[in-house]
């Protein structure tokens, strides 16, 4: 009886440790999802603000990870574009780029996760729900963006809205829908794989 209490031990044990291990493996991998796709950004005329590819790479995470591990691995991007190295769009890094007139953007993603992810939990095989989420996360997301962008360019709130959020609605719609239909696929895989 010792011997087979012992052996359920150590089989717990290992995977606690199994699990962990596969935790941060995933996390670490859609960290570096988020760094090569943050930086890549296409410059419009008529803002200050670049379509950035680092929601969808966000959207994409909570899928795949749930709101609390994806929020993490988004954190973890942001101290790696903090600390200098140049994952934030263009190729860009550091704290003035948190601090200037994007910077509202990039903090305002964490909602992304948090809300997003809430919903991906609560709600598991619902993707309308999970679509429901990142429309309020990107809509947070906007307020707080624009919010900062006007602050920092000394616009109005509307002017603000229309140079960083009005041109890239449509766009991020195209994203939460292709975040969805791909990292829906992609979960499937990867829990059938035994990894989450």
């Amino acid at each position: 009886m010792e011997k087979n209490n012992s052996y359920i031990y150590i089989r717990k044990d290992y995977i606690m440790k199994n699990q962990k291990t596969t935790n941060l493996t995933l996390i670490s991998l859609m960290t570096a999802v988020t760094c090569i796709l943050g930086p890549l950004s296409i410059t419009i005329p008529m803002s200050p603000v670049p379509i950035s590819f680092t929601n969808l790479a966000i959207y994409f995470s909570v899928i795949m990870l749930g709101w609390k591990k994806g929020t993490i691995s988004y954190l973890v991007y942001l101290m790696i574009g903090f600390v200098g190295i140049p994952v934030f769009s263009s190729f860009t890094s550091g704290p003035a780029r948190l601090l200037g007139p994007t910077g509202g953007y990039l903090i305002g993603f964490i909602f992304i996760a948090l809300i997003a992810g809430f919903f991906v939990d609560r709600f598991p095989g619902k993707i309308y729900m999970h679509a429901l989420g990142m429309a309020i996360g990107t809509i947070v997301t906007y307020a707080l963006g624009t919010g900062w962008l006007a602050y920092q360019a000394n616009l109005t709130f509307k002017e603000a809205l229309f140079a960083g959020v009005i041109p890239y609605i449509i766009g991020d719609i195209a994203k939460i829908v292709i975040a969805i239909s791909v990292g829906t696929t992609v979960k499937k895989q990867v829990k059938r794989a035994g990894y989450l």
